[in-house]
């Protein structure tokens, strides 16, 4: 069951806390020795602020909606190829891997046992005075 909305808290997880507040003196900063008029500063200001705040509305109006439902497709999809491929993928190679890691467990025992045990009782005779 999806959570309710928190309209005030709307990025809890801190998924875009690098865009930061996105400030007009964030973005725009006159140094000392170079400022615009005082009127002018101020109007930019209010202009900065207020057609961020209007293009942002007028974007998610118009695209929101139907980018949410891209995004709900996209993550139903990656959930329906872990579920009904990737994963019983992964088992089938963890079963086949068993088989394998037998079979090469009974080479290593067969083959290659006897011959470090010659190759050791030859050495074990040569003891270290």
């Amino acid at each position: 069951m999806p959570e309710e909305n928190d309209m005030v808290v709307r990025d809890p997880n801190n998924l875009n806390g690098h865009l930061g507040t996105l400030l007009f003196n964030d973005v725009i900063g006159e140094p000392d020795g170079t400022h615009s008029f005082d009127c002018v500063w101020t109007f930019s200001r209010s202009c900065f602020e207020s057609w961020k705040i209007f293009c942002y509305n007028l974007m998610t109006m118009c695209c929101g909606c139907c980018m949410a439902a891209q995004w709900g497709c996209e993550f139903a999809f990656i959930a329906f190829w872990h579920i009904w491929y990737i994963t019983p993928m992964f088992k089938v190679l963890e079963i086949n891997c068993g088989v394998c890691l037998r079979l090469y467990s009974m080479c290593i025992n067969c083959c290659m046992t006897p011959v470090c045990e010659a190759v050791g009782g030859i050495f074990h005779h040569f003891k270290r005075t």
